[in-house]
């Protein structure tokens, strides 16, 4: 029987797009080459200086580009001249990522934080209000994840989390000692947890209740760990087997 999250547990989740040493991760031809494999897609959005949305996972430009600075500062106007990890391709706007899927896939997006306090997730909510295909959001921030359940409790939610002993999220160590533990579920209402696989299982997300997505995966192996504590993956590196019981 199909669920509301039938689809974010049935098979695995591209992470940041199929991508490999020719197709940079969150850049439309990893998006199209997880598409072509049938895969669901993880990704990242960000707001920039004009409002416009992009999918880029850092907060700095550095890693990813040849340029300094942070993407939060960049225009619509900029994304052309930067190209991502040494090849053609650039930075998608989010606009254009949905108009490549076009609904063939589902698609995971994870909300970075903005420099103004629901200004990404109003934005987005707008954009996705026109799309027809399957998506839902997640976020570590629980209050982001609380706009949607009260702007838009339809979309399918997921609480993202980890020991964050070396995670870069921007927050105080209380707080990430309360997302750790999972006590911002009455916060955000999340319809699944998004965990850390090298942190499970645990208490926390066992006490929960809900439905578990691990993240990171990036080997068969360590996939087939993850099926037996988790209902589904993210994955990067490697490709797994899809399941096609149902087809």
């Amino acid at each position: 029987m199909e669920t509301r999250t039938s689809w974010v547990l049935k098979n695995p989740i591209a992470h940041r797009g199929l991508y490999n040493f020719e197709l940079p991760e969150n850049s439309i031809p990893a998006f199209e080459n997880a598409v072509n494999h049938g895969f669901a897609i993880e990704l990242d959005v960000r707001i920039i200086d004009d409002n416009n949305i992009v999918v880029f996972h850092d907060e700095k430009l550095s890693r990813m580009t040849d340029c300094d600075g942070y993407v939060s500062n960049l225009k619509s106007s900029d994304l052309a001249d930067i190209k991502l990890d040494k090849t053609e391709f650039g930075i998608p706007t989010f606009e254009k990522v949905l108009e490549t899927v076009n609904g063939k896939v589902p698609i995971l997006i994870e909300l970075k934080k903005a420099e103004k306090a629901f200004t990404l997730e109003e934005k987005l909510l707008d954009m996705l209000k026109c799309y027809n295909g399957d998506y839902a959001v997640e976020s570590f921030d629980p209050f982001s994840m609380q706009y949607f359940y009260k702007n838009a409790p339809t979309i399918m939610r997921g609480q993202l989390s980890c020991y964050f002993h070396h995670h870069d999220v921007d927050a105080p160590r209380r707080e990430l000692k309360l997302l750790k533990k999972l006590k911002c579920l009455d916060i955000s209402h999340p319809d699944f947890i998004a965990y850390k696989v090298t942190n499970l299982p645990n208490k926390y997300v066992k006490n929960a209740g809900l439905p578990v997505v691990a993240w990171t995966i990036k080997s068969e192996l360590q996939a087939q760990k993850a099926r037996d504590i988790c209902d589904n993956y993210i994955f990067e590196g490697f490709i797994p087997k899809l399941d096609t019981s149902d087809n």
